[in-house]
């Protein structure tokens, strides 16, 4: 692991363009070699855009590895490079809809779904503003150690870990009304989850979004990294007005929908090669 590290803080010397390069190589070579997670994303697309050519999804599941190989490359300059190097690379677009509300006393969440560019925007965002975060420790002691200190590298992120409870995570939004970055759009299993249509599968979804937010008495401020080129967007939405509301599987549906419009947009730039919807209701047969 100190080989890998070591790496990384070479790589965030070379500019992001070139970066990009090496990213595109490698990625590609992870394309034609990951046969398993390549599988999973084609799968996913052929869940979530039954239209797609089998063409058109791989050539869109080859770019998407060229991204995550990219994301894992950066992670040298997130950790290391200098805080007014990662501003410069990141265009920030109406963070007034999270500054006004904590400047009223009120409490945020932020639905930061999976998108390649997470990493570079929450580096950012915690510039700007203080951060709630949940923490899953990794498996990897020294792993674990770097991304724990990753995350507090501007000293203004209260991490939770995913053990401890909600009243630990509301307690920690009110410390200066820290905004809660909330990323619920995985496969967690399911334990907690309700089946919510994704796209028009099925699919096992944390309502932790629509719950914190009642229990919080928090506004939801969605919240978009993309990758533009070779920098990056960080775009704030209007908070959701009439959320939560009682019914608990409306507003995860509300999510997903939402979600399902930024995929949209930019479709190569999701999570795919996650076993999204590894969880079926009883009685369905696996994807997977």
């Amino acid at each position: 692991m100190k080989i890998v590290f070591a790496l990384l803080w070479l790589l965030r010397l070379l500019p992001m363009w070139l970066i990009g390069a090496l990213a595109w190589l490698l990625g590609s070579l992870a394309y034609a070699l990951a046969r398993e997670r390549r599988r999973v994303g084609l799968i996913n697309l052929r869940l979530c855009f039954p239209d797609m050519s089998l063409a058109e999804r791989k050539l869109l599941i080859r770019r998407n590895f060229q991204h995550m190989i990219r994301l894992a490359l950066e992670y040298g300059v997130c950790w290391w490079s200098s805080a007014e190097r990662i501003r410069k690379l990141v265009t920030v677009k109406n963070l007034h809809y999270v500054t006004d509300l904590r400047a009223k006393g009120e409490d945020v969440i932020l639905f930061y779904p999976h998108f390649v560019a997470f990493e570079m925007g929450a580096y950012r965002m915690n510039q700007d503003i203080p951060l709630v975060s949940v923490y899953s420790h990794q498996k990897n002691r020294e792993l674990d150690a770097q991304i724990y200190k990753g995350r507090q590298r501007y000293d203004n992120c209260y991490i939770v870990s995913r053990q401890e409870s909600l009243r630990s995570i509301i307690k920690a939004m009110r410390q200066d009304h820290a905004p809660f970055l909330y990323l619920p759009d995985q496969d967690f299993g399911p334990r907690d989850s309700l089946f919510v249509k994704f796209f028009d599968t099925d699919a096992a979804t944390i309502p932790g979004l629509s719950r914190i937010a009642k229990l919080a008495k928090a506004h939801v401020v969605p919240v978009i990294a993309r990758r533009v080129g070779n920098r990056f967007e960080l775009e704030y939405y209007p908070p959701w007005e009439n959320y939560p509301t009682d019914d608990v599987e409306a507003d995860t549906r509300r999510m997903n929908a939402f979600l399902e419009e930024r995929i949209r947009e930019i479709p190569d730039q999701y999570f795919w090669l996650h076993k999204r919807f590894k969880t079926r209701p009883a009685g369905q047969p696996r994807f997977y």
